[in-house]
């Protein structure tokens, strides 16, 4: 019995020495946003695009801080800046307007070449997994297809985004368990009309009488993360067909998306072209030359 609880209060001491020394070794940016990287994020993240120009600071600072706390390895894959700041952005939009939001369940974004399965192989078959947030011996680990990532933000009707959808599994997990229910996120009058609500669409689904993603409808956890990703893709659509539904994800993500103008950027730049960071400048004379 002493040994046992020997090993008890050693697994304890390990436990709580990890946790508090990763809260220490949090990393803040102490650099400029590299001009580069905002030209690739007005290419692609359309929710940067709708910001003003003092949020999109902010949304630069939390890329900044997501890439510096956390690792994003590809797997037989190259990773470029760009699948960086894709799955950097992913993880902002959802708790964008939470400043103190850190994702201290995530150590590593594992980038796959393609879907994969359930013995997470690339080849072969029943390779139908996009996405993922590890658990057990996966715990603190994503995993995102690279094809997957892309065509969440190429792709501007279909609803989807599979790291957006992760991310949202991750915020769900944050409480200590994913079942559907944002604790962190969600003010406790909310849970009961929500957990009702989700059943109502549910059942809609099941009848087939709605337009969310029948996967949704599989169980609580999948349908919070998939009308998460439908609630930042094409919230105007949500906030018509499913009034009740954006307005408590209004409430979940402390965001109001419905006006804001999501659309992507198409940035043609010669050396004599106006910088896109907005400085005044010719691009030859500003990021060309710090960059």
């Amino acid at each position: 019995m002493i040994i046992i609880a020997l090993l008890i209060i050693v697994f304890i001491t390990i436990y709580f020495f990890n946790f508090y020394n990763k809260k220490e070794a949090w990393t803040e940016p102490t650099t400029l946003f590299p001009m580069k990287w905002r030209i690739l994020l007005e290419k692609n993240v359309n929710f940067y695009n709708s910001l003003s120009i003092d949020e999109k600071k902010y949304f630069e600072f939390e890329i900044q801080e997501f890439l510096a706390n956390h690792k994003i390895t590809g797997i037989d894959v190259n990773v470029d800046i760009t699948d960086k700041l894709l799955v950097a952005s992913s993880a902002v939009i959802p708790i964008f307007k939470f400043p103190d939001w850190k994702y201290t369940n995530l150590d590593e974004v594992l980038i796959y070449s393609d879907s994969f399965n359930e013995n997470f192989e690339t080849k072969g078959e029943n390779r139908k997994i996009l996405g993922m947030v590890g658990t057990g011996f996966m715990n603190g680990t994503m995993i995102l297809s690279k094809p997957a990532l892309h065509h969440g933000f190429s792709n501007q009707s279909d609803k989807k985004n599979t790291a957006i959808h992760e991310f949202i599994h991750l915020i769900d997990k944050m409480d200590g368990v994913i079942d559907g229910i944002p604790k962190v996120l969600l003010e406790n009058q909310y849970s009961i009309p929500w957990f009702d609500l989700i059943d109502k669409k549910i059942d809609e689904i099941y009848k087939k009488r709605s337009d969310i993603n029948p996967y949704g409808g599989t169980s609580r956890v999948e349908f919070f993360a998939v009308i998460g990703e439908y609630f930042f893709e094409r919230p105007k659509l949500l906030s018509r067909k499913h009034p009740e539904l954006y307005e408590i994800l209004e409430q979940i993500f402390n965001q109001s998306m419905k006006n804001k103008n999501l659309v992507k950027k198409t940035i043609s730049i010669g050396r004599n072209s106006p910088c896109p960071c907005s400085s005044g400048l010719k691009y030859k004379k500003c990021c060309a030359v710090i960059n």
